[in-house]
């Protein structure tokens, strides 16, 4: 009968074992969800800029190509001015 006792003693610390086990790792499952929705928001706010940025680049390259024709046509008029001998 002592067998079983200590049998049934080692059976209920390895349940015991097995409950904390179970806890630390819903605990860890929690954080890590907690981690993915964290990464989720971070993502969708990089997604966001680069979207921003690419339409910043696209901008600026429009206004460079406008500032060169402005430059070309205020050359064309300095040169038509230095003709006149001005």
């Amino acid at each position: 009968m002592t067998s079983e006792l200590e049998r049934i003693k080692i059976l209920e610390g390895k349940i015991g074992q097995v409950v904390d086990h179970v806890h630390k790792l819903t605990a860890e499952n929690e954080k890590l969800k907690q981690q993915i929705k964290e990464l989720r928001a971070d993502k969708k706010e990089s997604d966001e800029n680069a979207r921003k940025v690419a339409r910043l680049d696209d901008e600026l390259k429009k206004f460079e190509g406008e500032r060169e024709a402005l430059k070309g046509r205020i050359e064309a008029i300095i040169g038509q001015i230095d003709q006149l001998g001005l």
